[in-house]
């Protein structure tokens, strides 16, 4: 037995440098509000001599992110501390702050899939719609680009609103800027797309002159305005065709007259940073009769957790719910009872229309289609309520009166919110490399 402890798998965190960083109030609730007062009209027509303009009212809007709480522990027995060559104890400590950090990026991820500005490679116009060769390319990039600029979305190195005297009086001074300190928006991009961009002669070109001035963490390359840079947590789906599905059954609350149609997605077991195989909607089934339920069996691929969705349309809202135990259903938490993290083979009881939750929409059967974001200055925050805090517990207590049990652990309060959907946008494409070897 070697002493020496091999490292795991890395991975690429980038997102947490680009959030605005918010502190709540402790008192003060979970709640953080932002207010924005709306741009004024421009006056239609000059003044006349002696009248006084009707004049404006002041708007607002607002966006409001909520801060929850995160954590997890390790618990070691006395005997495993005490018999085993390595430092339980510091490794407990280091495989957990491998997971805090793994855990804020994937959260990160979850905020900024809500943007609602989304470009597809070649104009396909949906996911659904992309196939095996749309990869990124210089033109959707640009289209990206062009399109925030033509929103006003604030650049990063640049001014967020206009100073009237600076530029009437002294100009501006965009001559003297360089890579390093140009305006520019930000871009994160999965390694399987940087591979794609790294077969585009004009970017390769670009990128070879821009090492030298690299700003973040993580950064591959500047190119047209954009410093990219690169994670392999960047959310994917794959598309795959529709499972066996289920059959009538007893036991449920369904109707007996109403055709239903089932999602199923796969997660990750491990990773667990989004649902990453999304199968086409199963044909509609109508209990009938006494039938008030719907058995249904998930698919049996090893290294996977599935969930079911349900609904009366091909784009179902809402979890299953079940009674089906033993099989990885949650028994505790605000998801107990819905048809999630389902162990793979499963034959699990759909009862009814669960907890609200979108499924990703599905890609066509065999894509798999990765999402780029491209953002400027003040897009997103992170609200925090209450940083890393560390608890290590080592003593004898009651629940634990002969010190049989070591538990280390975290737990942080925070959230994420974004705070203008025009600041940034998603572009979505396939990918020529699907990550497999061989």
């Amino acid at each position: 037995m070697s002493r020496e402890v091999l490292p795991i798998a890395q991975r690429y965190l980038v997102a947490q440098q680009f959030a605005k960083k918010e502190k709540l109030e402790k008192g003060a609730g979970v709640t953080w509000t932002a207010t924005r007062f709306n741009r004024l009209p421009l006056p239609q027509s000059p003044l006349s001599e002696g009248v006084a303009p009707v004049g404006e009212q002041l708007t607002i809007s607002q966006v409001t992110g909520v801060a929850l709480q995160w954590g997890d522990l390790v618990k070691l027995s006395d005997v495993a501390v005490i018999t085993t060559m390595y430092d339980l104890i510091q490794q407990s400590k280091r495989m957990l702050g491998v997971q805090l950090a793994e855990l804020m990026e994937r959260n990160t991820y979850a905020i900024l899939m809500g943007g609602a500005q989304v470009n597809y490679v070649n104009q396909r116009g949906s996911r659904a719609s992309l196939v095996a060769g749309d990869v990124l390319d210089v033109i959707t990039i640009n289209r990206t680009f062009s399109d925030l600029e033509n929103l006003g979305a604030p650049f990063y190195n640049g001014q967020l609103e206009p100073d009237v005297t600076r530029e009437i009086e002294h100009g501006t001074a965009a001559a003297d800027k360089t890579h390093k300190t140009s305006d520019h928006f930000v871009a994160i991009t999965s390694p399987l797309v940087e591979n794609d961009l790294r077969q585009n002669a004009t970017i390769v070109n670009a990128w070879s002159y821009s090492d030298i001035s690299k700003l973040y963490i993580n950064e591959i390359g500047y190119w047209a305005g954009i410093h990219f840079t690169k994670s392999n947590m960047v959310p994917h789906w794959t598309g795959a065709a529709a499972p066996a599905g289920g059959t009538a059954t007893t036991g449920g609350s369904l109707s007996s007259s109403t055709a239903y149609y089932t999602v199923v997605t796969a997660s990750d077991s491990l990773n667990l940073y989004n649902e990453v195989v999304i199968y086409q909607h199963d044909t509609a089934i109508t209990p009938g009769g006494s039938n008030t339920a719907i058995s249904y069996v998930v698919p049996s691929t090893a290294g996977y957790t599935y969930n079911v969705y349900i609904g009366t349309t091909t784009s179902p809202v809402q979890l299953a719910t079940t009674n089906t135990t033993g099989i990885g259903v949650p028994t505790t938490g605000p998801l107990t009872g819905m048809a999630t993290n389902i162990a793979p083979g499963s034959t699990v009881l759909l009862t009814g229309l669960g907890a609200y939750q979108v499924p990703p929409p599905a890609p066509a059967t065999g894509v798999t289609v990765y999402r780029t974001f491209v953002f400027g200055a003040e897009y997103f925050a992170c609200t925090v309520l209450e940083d890393v805090s560390w608890t290590t517990l080592f003593e004898a207590d009651k629940s634990d009166p002969l010190n049989q049990l070591r538990v280390v652990g975290y737990k942080f309060f925070q959230g994420y919110l974004i705070l203008n959907q025009q600041f940034g946008a998603g572009i979505e494409s396939s990918v020529s490399n699907t990550g497999t070897f061989g």
